[in-house]
Parts: structure tokens; C-alpha cells; sequence
């Protein structure tokens, strides 16, 4: 399982479309950029500090082919999956509305870290 951060109105519309076509950010970068479980809280500490109306949406990697790539980020030093083609919601296995807690972090649902 990998997982994509959206804003919320970004999700609405890719709910919309069908698919998600990805953020700003993604589109000027080439790709779409994912996390695994274990880099979800760095990303959101890094890339989405003090935003609110996320999305946290769980795909399944094997449903995207040939059009997922790992690729190692020096700025992080860890291999991330990136996506060359526009995500059909048909890989989404669910989607969560992140919160923060009282210091402003993000909190992560346990389904993450349960493996589905």
C-alpha cells in the first residue's frame, strides 16, 4: 500500500473526473508523488505543515503497472513511488480526512499502519 496527500477540494474534483490528475506540485514536477507508511508523517511535517483539509487516500501499488516508479530522493535519502500517469480511483482502497492534534501534527489513522 502507498499513499497520496491532497487537499480536499483536489480530491472533490478527482472524484468528479474519475481520476486523480494530481496536485500542483505534481503536475509541474512530471509525476505524482507518493509516500509509504513509514514516510507519511515526514512528508506531512515537511511538504503540509499547518494545512487543514487533507485527504489521505490508500492505493494499491500493484494495480498501477508499469506506470509506478521508485525513485530515490536525495533530499530525503529514501527511494519514493512516483506516478507517470493520472490515478484511477479504482486503486484507492480508502480515503481518510486527516485532523491534527493540539500541537498542529498530523494524525495518521491506524488503517495505516495496519496494512489496509
Amino acid at each position: 500500500m502507498i499513499f497520496k496527500i491532497a487537499t480536499a477540494a483536489d480530491w472533490a474534483e478527482a472524484e468528479r473526473a474519475g481520476a486523480f490528475h494530481g496536485s500542483a506540485h505534481d503536475k509541474a514536477d512530471g509525476f505524482m508523488h507518493f509516500s509509504t507508511a513509514s514516510q507519511l508523517a515526514e512528508t506531512l511535517r515537511l511538504y503540509y505543515a499547518g494545512q487543514d483539509g487533507l485527504v489521505l487516500a490508500a492505493v494499491d501499488e500493484a494495480v498501477l503497472g508499469a506506470a509506478i516508479k521508485w525513485e530515490h530522493a536525495p533530499s530525503r535519502g529514501e527511494d519514493f513511488p512516483h506516478l507517470f500517469a493520472p490515478l484511477p480511483l479504482s486503486a484507492v482502497k480508502w480515503t481518510h480526512r486527516l485532523s491534527r492534534d493540539a500541537q498542529g501534527t498530523a494524525v495518521l489513522p491506524e488503517m495505516v499502519f495496519a496494512g489496509g
